[in-house]
C-alpha cells in the first residue's frame, strides 16, 4: 500500500463511501438516495427549521427545495409556518414519515452492529472513527450552557475524572477533591459549558462561583479525539465570557503536574502562577486571571 497521505486519504474515503451507499439509488433498500434517506433523518431527529437543517447537512438552497419536494410528494414530510414567526417555515414528518423514519434507524443501527461484531477491536475502531469524525466536523461544534447535573455533563466528568486517575501518580479519587457543588455552576452563581458534536459532548468547562472574590475554573476536558483542534481554548474563551456577564473580575484555577498540556497553555494565555490557594490534595500549580 503506498505511504502517500493523499492515496490513504483517498482509500479511506472510498471505503467510506462504498459501505454507506453513497452511490446507491436506493439507501438502505428503501427506495430513495442518500440525500432524501439524510434529510429525512435529521428532520426525524427534531430538526425542523428549514434554515437551520440546510445549514446542518450543507445543502445549498436549491438542492435542499428538490430534497423537501420529492419527500413531500412521497407524503412523508409536510411544511408549515412557524407559529412563533410567520416568516419562517419548519418542517414535520407525517405518519408515514414516522414510520419511514423509524425503518432508517433500525437498519441503521443494525448495520453499525454488524460491522462492529465483525471486528476483533471493535473500541479501537470506535475511537478512529470519533477522531474522524471530530476532525470532519470540527466547523460544526457547537458549546452550550447546560446543568451540570444534565446527563451529558455527568458522561463528561466521568471521563474526566477516568482520565485523571489513569494519568496521576497518587490516582484519583473525586472523594478527596474539592469536588465543586453544583449549584455553584449554575447561573447566577457560575455556569458549566458543553462542547458538543453532532449531538454528543465532547469536552466541558466549569465556572464555580465562590464567595472569596473570585470564581474557579473546573474541569475542562476535552475528549481524546477532539484534541489538537483548539476546543480547549474556545471552552476557555466561553467561560471567561460567562465569566463577564456574571461581573466576576477575577478567576483561579489549579491544575496538577501531570497535566503539562494545560499548564503550558494557561501560560500563554494570560493566566498568572500564584501561590496555592486552597487545601485540594492533587494540585501543584496554581494560576490567577484578571478580567
Amino acid at each position: 500500500m503506498s505511504h502517500d497521505p493523499v492515496a490513504r486519504f483517498r482509500r479511506f474515503s472510498r471505503a467510506v463511501t462504498s459501505e454507506i451507499g453513497a452511490l446507491d439509488d436506493s439507501f438502505l433498500g428503501r427506495g430513495r438516495p442518500l440525500g432524501s434517506a439524510r434529510v429525512l433523518n435529521a428532520i426525524g431527529h427534531g430538526r425542523t427549521d428549514i434554515t437551520q437543517l440546510r445549514d446542518y447537512l450543507a445543502l445549498d438552497s436549491g438542492l435542499m427545495s428538490r430534497l423537501l419536494r420529492g419527500l413531500e410528494d412521497e407524503g412523508l414530510v409536510q411544511t408549515r409556518p412557524d407559529p412563533r414567526d410567520g416568516r419562517r417555515r419548519i418542517l414535520a414528518l407525517t405518519a408515514a414519515g414516522l414510520a419511514e423514519f423509524a425503518a432508517y434507524e433500525h437498519i441503521s443501527n443494525a448495520r453499525a452492529e454488524a460491522l462492529l461484531a465483525r471486528h476483533s477491536h471493535p473500541e479501537a475502531l470506535l475511537a478512529a472513527m470519533d477522531l474522524v469524525a471530530s476532525a470532519l466536523g470540527r466547523d460544526r461544534i457547537i458549546l452550550a450552557e447546560v446543568d451540570p447535573r444534565s446527563e451529558e455533563a455527568r458522561f463528561c466528568l466521568h471521563q474526566y475524572y477516568e482520565e485523571l486517575a489513569r494519568r496521576f501518580e497518587e490516582g484519583f479519587d473525586v472523594k478527596r477533591s474539592a469536588d465543586p457543588d453544583a449549584i455553584d455552576m449554575i447561573r447566577p452563581r457560575g455556569a458549566f459549558i458543553l462542547a458538543m458534536s453532532d449531538g454528543l459532548p465532547i469536552g466541558c468547562v466549569g465556572l464555580k462561583g465562590t464567595t472569596k472574590g473570585y470564581a474557579e475554573i473546573k474541569r475542562l476536558w476535552v475528549a481524546p479525539s477532539a484534541r489538537g483542534l483548539g476546543l480547549a481554548h474556545r471552552l476557555m474563551a466561553s467561560v471567561e465570557i460567562a465569566a463577564r456577564e456574571l461581573d466576576i473580575a477575577r478567576l483561579r484555577l489549579d491544575t496538577n503536574r501531570a497535566l503539562p498540556e494545560a499548564i503550558a497553555m494557561y501560560r500563554r494565555t494570560g493566566w498568572t502562577e500564584i501561590d496555592r490557594f486552597n487545601d485540594d490534595p492533587y494540585p501543584d500549580f496554581f494560576f490567577e486571571k484578571h478580567l
